[in-house]
C-alpha cells in the first residue's frame, strides 16, 4: 500500500508542477475579481477544476444566482463524471464503492491520463497519491497567486492573468489539430460566445457558457460523429 501510495506522488509531481504555475494564474484572478486569498484558496480546494473555477468566479463577480453557478458547473464539468466511469473499469478489486467517491472527487483531465496510462488495475492508494501531491501543487499555487495579486502592480497582475487562458489554449489545439470535430466545436463556441455578448447583452455570463456549450457541442457531435471520423 504505501508502495503504491508514493508511487502515485512520484507520477504526479509533474502534474503539481504545472498545476503550480497554471493555478497562480487563477488566484490573481480572483483577487481582481474582489475575492479574498482566503476564499481563493477555499475554491480551489473544494473545486479542483480550472475550467469550472473560472467560470464559477466570473459568475460570482457578476453577482449571479445559485442556479446560474450550478448549471454552468454541471455543464463544464459533466465530462468528470464520464472520466470517472472509464476509470472504474480499470480498478482493482480491494477499490470499494466508498473509496470510488472519494477518488472521483480528485479527477481532473492530467490525473486521468495518468492513471490511463497505468498498465496494472488501480489501487485507492496509488491515486491518492496522484490526487494528493496534484491538488496540493494546485492549492498552493492559487494561494501564491492570489496573494501576489494582492501586492503586484494592476498592469503585471493583468499580464500573469492570462496564464489560465494559456492552459485552454494549449489543451484544445494539439487535439483540434488531429480531430476535426473538436475544431468546430471550439471554434463554433467561441463565435456563439461573441455573438451572445453583442446580440443579447442582457444574458448572463454563466447562461451565455451554457448555451454555447450545448449548441457547439451538439453541432459537432451531429456533424462529426467519432465512428464516421474514424473511419
Amino acid at each position: 500500500m504505501t508502495r503504491n501510495f508514493f508511487r502515485g506522488i512520484l507520477h504526479g509531481v509533474p502534474i503539481a508542477l504545472g498545476y503550480l504555475s497554471v493555478s497562480f494564474g487563477f488566484g490573481i484572478l480572483a483577487v481582481r475579481a474582489g475575492l479574498a486569498v482566503w476564499q481563493a484558496t477555499l475554491i480551489s480546494a473544494v473545486c479542483v477544476t480550472s475550467a469550472g473555477q473560472v467560470a464559477g468566479v466570473e459568475i460570482i463577480a457578476a453577482a449571479g444566482g445559485l442556479a446560474e453557478l450550478a448549471l454552468v458547473q454541471l455543464t463544464i464539468n459533466l465530462r468528470y463524471a464520464l472520466m470517472s466511469l472509464s476509470l472504474s473499469q480499470k480498478t482493482a478489486p480491494s477499490f470499494t464503492l466508498p473509496k470510488r467517491l472519494a477518488a472521483s472527487f480528485g479527477i481532473t483531465d492530467e490525473i486521468f491520463a495518468v492513471c490511463s496510462a497505468e498498465p496494472v488495475p488501480l489501487t485507492f492508494s496509488y491515486m491518492a497519491g496522484v490526487i494528493l501531491i496534484s491538488a496540493a501543487g494546485w492549492i498552493a499555487g492559487t494561494a501564491l497567486g492570489a496573494a501576489a495579486g494582492e501586492i503586484l502592480p494592476e498592469r503585471i497582475s493583468a499580464a500573469l492573468g492570462i496564464v489560465l487562458y494559456g492552459m485552454f489554449i494549449a489543451i484544445v489545439v494539439p487535439t483540434a489539430k488531429k480531430r476535426r470535430g473538436v475544431l468546430f466545436a471550439a471554434v463554433s463556441a467561441a463565435v456563439l460566445s461573441v455573438l451572445s455578448r453583442l446580440l443579447i447583452p442582457a444574458l448572463s455570463g454563466g447562461f451565455s457558457v451554457i448555451l454555447c456549450t450545448l449548441i457547439a457541442s451538439c453541432a459537432a457531435a451531429l456533424l462529426f460523429p467519432i465512428g464516421g471520423e474514424d473511419a
